[in-house]
């Protein structure tokens, strides 16, 4: 469908349309013209499909059809969970509302608080917010959520997994009864659904991707090698194939940091993020990367949530996740919009039992190539068949991750590495066609009372937001 048909304001199109796109994604298709009403909204779509232009056009639309003089009122407020992600949707906001008069402001965590006050002080109509950061400047007094009209809760399936339910909880206590609720996630977990329940009044239930599937245009494999020679594998490959803009993924900090310096040592210009990161580092590691200074960026799973790369051509899973949900979003940073992109694992024989979840998660076998030279010692087994096997797909014409034009954690883990910051996740990626691999639902359903699990907050959101 064309953006032109969604019947949105000129000034929005042209800022569309200076961006280089005409056609919506699936998601865009679906959630635009519900959210253009004034019904909840619970959305579910993969990584990399265009998640936040669809919830965040419409609001630039209704806020500007809806004007109110009234500037030092906050009239819709975007909860993410993480500081890059937060950073990344008020780009959005300032990117496609650039021809309207609408204001808007961005607070997180990791960063000194009273530019934020300023800021604040001098009024918006939008404001994008993590957790913790937003209650501190309530308890401050310098919010006002009494005027909210609507609340947008982005990436709600990571803000369960760090912990931030019960600091949603409250500050939904501080918006009006009648506000309007969007909701997005990247799954629609059981967990998610009695989140929505709770908090959502009958929304439209917008679902564009079956749960755990990896995306189609990303071409996945595996390179089995011995654990001590994975970093000698990883250096051998970016020289070998010239590899430039990889994100790589590790398990855990501490082995992103020797990863780090492995490469360094070999040439290879490379940097961490991570949450033992400051801000700052962080932000000038993800801005060289994207700038083509370095060529490598290492990251852990809750550091890279909301890393919005335009043609990242390749992943590379250096150790894989815990958690088999957790290696369909890795790989979702590259392929994204409809662009091909290669996914590739190094896999040592230890880490069989994460290999096997994953291949069950995603219902197909991800084929095995071994490198002359780095072959293991011990022979990496084929998983048993699934109820539905499909071959991952990959470059056949020379069996090579190649990276093409575009482009795990347990909850203990979580815990652990708390402060680290990502994301969605997608972002603001957008396609010229839409995403056909997608299965297209839209449906209603009844709230019903429900319990939500309480988790400690104050920990996680001092640390993380």
């Amino acid at each position: 469908m064309q953006f032109s048909q969604l019947g949105l304001l000129p000034e929005l199109l042209r800022a569309i349309s200076e961006k280089g796109y005409s056609k919506t994604t699936a998601i865009q298709e679906k959630a635009i013209p519900a959210a253009l009403t004034n019904q909840d909204v619970m959305a579910s779509a993969q990584t990399g499909t265009g998640k936040t232009a669809a919830f965040v056009l419409p609001l630039l639309q209704q806020l500007t059809e809806n004007r109110n003089n009234d500037k030092a009122q906050v009239r819709v407020l975007i909860i993410t969970p993480t500081r890059e992600l937060a950073a990344q949707i008020q780009d959005s906001v300032l990117t496609y509302g650039k021809y309207l008069q609408i204001k808007s402001v961005v607070v997180f965590g990791g960063v000194k608080i009273n530019p934020q006050i300023h800021q604040l002080r001098r009024g918006t109509d939008i404001l994008v917010a993590t957790p913790g950061r937003l209650l501190d400047l309530v308890q401050q007094k310098v919010i006002n959520l009494g005027k909210v009209s609507t609340l947008v809760l982005d990436e709600a399936d990571r803000m369960l997994d760090m912990g931030f339910i019960p600091d949603i909880k409250r500050i939904q206590a501080l918006i009006p009864a009648t506000k309007r609720t969007l909701l997005f996630s990247a799954t629609f977990s059981n967990e998610i659904r009695k989140l929505a329940r709770s908090m959502l009044n009958k929304p439209l239930e917008i679902d564009v991707a079956p749960r755990n599937t990896t995306i189609e245009t990303v071409s996945q494999k595996i390179h089995p090698v011995d654990k001590n020679t994975k970093s000698s594998l990883l250096i051998h490959l970016i020289k070998e194939q010239s590899w430039r803009q990889v994100l790589v993924f590790t398990r855990t900090k501490h082995g992103a940091n020797r990863l780090v310096k492995a490469l360094t040592k070999a040439g290879i210009r490379s940097d961490a993020i991570h949450g033992n990161k400051t801000q700052g580092a962080r932000t000038r590691a993800l801005a060289a990367f994207k700038n083509h200074k370095t060529d490598i960026l290492v990251a852990t799973d809750i550091a890279a949530r909301g890393i919005d790369i335009i043609q990242l051509p390749l992943v590379v899973n250096f150790d894989l996740p815990n958690v088999a949900e957790d290696y369909v979003h890795r790989i979702g940073r590259t392929g994204r919009a409809g662009i091909e992109g290669s996914a590739v694992s190094l896999v040592s024989a230890d880490e069989i039992k994460q290999l096997r979840d994953i291949e069950r998660c995603i219902k197909m076998h991800l084929q095995r190539h071994e490198i002359e030279g780095f072959e293991p010692s011990q022979h990496l087994a084929e998983s048993r068949s699934f109820s539905s096997p499909a071959p991952a797909r990959i470059n056949r014409s020379n069996n090579k991750a190649r990276p093409r034009n575009r482009s795990g954690k347990n909850r203990s883990q979580l815990k652990t590495e708390h402060h680290s910051q990502s994301s969605q996740a997608n972002s603001n990626g957008q396609s010229s066609t839409p995403v056909n691999h997608s299965r297209n639902r839209i449906r209603s359903f009844s709230p019903k009372p429900s319990t939500q699990r309480s988790r400690p907050s104050q920990a996680a959101r001092s640390r993380v937001s």
